[in-house]
């Protein structure tokens, strides 16, 4: 994903005495991009708090953060998400490869990869709009994981703009509480795979 800087040019006319004048206006817009970097890190104390220093340090926001033991008990995995410009982007890059404990860096791009996020959504549910909720659930694949008496608790695994699109749908109905995983993937095909 790229970000780049938008130049909108515009013309004002308006009317004067001597007839009509043209004011030329010039403006920089910049586009924030998505940037989805996985880590390969070494599982040990104290890994997450200096990566998580960079970015304070830096004054980068981190979007989205996940963290797990991979296959191996020695490494982890790390998915951040972060946002900003290109030049931004690139140098949390260059900052994280850096960094002793990162043993591989990838991007994650769209299409080369395969990402999800898991929410759970407490909603208020009386007898009369029930059934509703559910229905709504069931179209988007979503589990019902706890019924209480005034209550649901639904469960949804999916692309970022399927969680979008459900709590869209899910407006109308009150939303108790509401946690998200953050984002977690892993890059499509047997080309990107690290071996250590």
């Amino acid at each position: 994903m790229k970000s780049c800087a938008v130049c909108r040019f515009y013309f004002v006319g308006r009317q004067t005495p001597d007839g009509f004048a043209l004011k030329y206006f010039q403006e920089w817009v910049f586009i924030m991009k998505k940037r989805i970097y996985q880590l390969l890190v070494d599982n040990t104390s104290g890994v997450l708090s200096r990566i998580a220093g960079l970015f304070s340090r830096r004054g980068y926001n981190i979007d989205s953060l996940t963290v797990g033991v991979t296959a191996d008990p020695r490494y982890s995995r790390m998915t951040i998400v972060s946002s900003g410009d290109d030049l931004t982007l690139d140098q949390i890059g260059k900052q994280l490869e850096k960094l002793v404990d990162v043993r591989d860096l990838k991007i994650l791009k769209e299409g080369e990869s395969v990402t999800r996020e898991l929410v759970l959504i407490k909603i208020k549910a009386s007898q009369e709009n029930r059934q509703n909720i559910i229905s709504i659930a069931n179209i988007f694949r979503a589990k019902i994981v706890d019924v209480g008496v005034n209550s649901l608790v639904i469960e949804l695994i999916g692309t970022d703009s399927k969680l979008k699109a459900f709590s869209e749908l899910l407006e109308g109905y009150e939303i108790l509480e509401l946690a998200r995983t953050g984002l977690t993937g892993l890059s499509r095909g047997m080309d990107d795979v690290t071996y250590l």
